[in-house]
């Protein structure tokens, strides 16, 4: 397991937070950025409740992957693979790899919407490829071979990651509180928000309604639609509370060398990720409230960089430029991270070695940054999103995010975990809840894709 660390003062937090501001990394993606900007733009400050709630189910499977990271012998797919049979870990595995190769695209295209603002908009009447577009290009073969260079060339893995995502999250935390002080935000307003209300016409809508063509004999009269007025709150909720970077949480307490002598700093390290976490999403939520909201003159929000360009006439240039900057911040880490977490969990279910300095998670996770590198690539020559990778990715979810609920509810009651090695009780009663609302998403998911793939014309 690594080198036994002793507790830490708790007067330098800096040195004694890492893993679980590594996992935030990999949540505060452009899909985070875009979902709290979209919610602020359409329900103001009323769906403030959901990020907490989001982020208090966040602080509880972090803190229980932490100390199930501590108190098991071997890591999850290890314990997985001992105790029910290497197929349930190579499940494990192989579908937390599809997830993050196929959503990697999306962190690439992250990285370039950073960049949108600052950038001439390619002529349409230009043929091929322009020289933006090619700029573009080179920026994300660049960027992947530049991470790529360095998985290979260092032999440590975990402090460098550690210390370039603190940076990155603090580059985010100055960034996104700059456009936050400028829209002076309603404290009362917040203070609404922390009450639990939905959507209008979203309680009629749990499950999104599948309104079937009409016919009039064999012409049809208006195509099938989908009525959904959860999927904007729903996606906020699912960018903030990641089951699978709280399963990844306790691969890398390991890699910090923390023992039981750290259950308390596991805690603490749990808590000061997701409080960052959800703070940057706060801000860019209130942000958005506070200037978007209620205005026709706003477009749809279609990237993070939308968002930026609409605040660009409110706040000037230098309040954009560090909006972009923040943006930049989340995809790259998001970028690294998402693609080391899916390289080293099928290695570990695949029982070739669970630590990001080992061979195997290496290759596998080169593996994902090309497969998300080959796919924007694509999209950013051709302009074709890639539809069915995107139906794919959301099916993979359907049925890896409940497998790893299922995992880390089965993990944390065992019975051999006794005394000082046993999971408290309120740490069980979060997985299980979240092993139930895991489960609705999903089924929300099938009935999304279900309309995808047949209803619609």
């Amino acid at each position: 397991m690594g080198t036994e660390a002793k507790p830490q003062g708790g007067g330098n937090i800096w040195r004694a937070v890492g893993p679980a501001i590594i996992t935030a990394s990999v949540v505060l993606g452009p899909g985070s950025i875009l979902s709290a900007s979209k919610i602020g733009y359409q329900h103001g400050y009323s769906m403030i409740w959901v990020l907490v709630f989001a982020s208090l189910m966040m602080i509880g499977m972090m803190a229980l992957s932490a100390r199930l990271g501590v108190v098991l012998k071997g890591t999850l797919c290890e314990e997985l693979a001992a105790r029910d049979g290497r197929w349930v870990a190579v499940i494990t595995g192989v579908s937390l790899f599809l997830i993050a190769a196929c959503f990697q695209f999306g962190n690439n295209l992250g990285v370039l919407a950073a960049l949108g603002p600052f950038l001439p908009e390619p002529s349409p009447d230009a043929g091929g490829v322009s020289l933006v577009g090619l700029f573009k290009l080179a920026v994300i073969v660049g960027l992947n071979l530049v991470v790529i260079v360095a998985l290979l060339g260092f032999k440590q893995l975990y402090e460098p990651i550690e210390l370039m995502m603190k940076l990155m999250v603090t580059l985010m935390m100055v960034a996104f509180a700059a456009n936050l002080v400028m829209a002076r935000p309603s404290l009362l307003a917040m203070l609404g928000g922390l009450l639990p209300s939905l959507p209008e016409g979203a309680a009629q809508t749990l499950f999104p309604q599948i309104e079937a063509a009409t016919m009039q004999g064999e012409t049809v009269v208006a195509p099938a639609k989908m009525t959904d007025n959860l999927t904007p709150v729903i996606a906020m909720f699912a960018t903030t509370f990641s089951i699978a970077g709280a399963f990844y949480q306790s691969y890398l307490v390991r890699k910090k060398g923390w023992s039981l002598a750290n259950l308390r700093e596991g805690v603490v390290d749990s808590a000061v990720g997701v409080v960052v976490l959800g703070s940057v999403s706060l801000m860019i939520m209130v942000t958005a409230a506070s200037v978007l909201h209620g205005r026709d003159d706003v477009g749809e929000l279609g990237s993070a960089a939308d968002v930026a360009r609409q605040l660009a006439p409110l706040f000037g240039t230098w309040a954009t430029v560090l909006f972009c900057l923040g943006i930049f911040a989340g995809a790259f880490s998001s970028f690294l991270v998402n693609a080391m977490v899916g390289g080293t969990m099928l290695s570990d279910g695949l029982g070739l070695g669970g630590d990001i300095d080992q061979r195997w998670p290496k290759v596998f996770t080169i593996v994902a940054l090309l497969t998300g590198m080959g796919v924007a690539v694509y999209v950013e020559a051709t302009g074709v999103r890639p539809v069915n990778l995107i139906i794919f990715a959301q099916a993979m979810t359907v049925l890896g995010l409940p497998a790893l609920a299922i995992a880390m509810l089965r993990l944390a009651t065992l019975g051999d975990l006794q005394g000082n090695r046993s999971v408290p009780l309120v740490l069980k009663l979060v997985a299980l809840v979240a092993l139930v609302i895991v489960i609705f998403l999903a089924a929300r998911t099938c009935i999304v894709l279900y309309f995808k793939l047949f209803m619609s014309t």
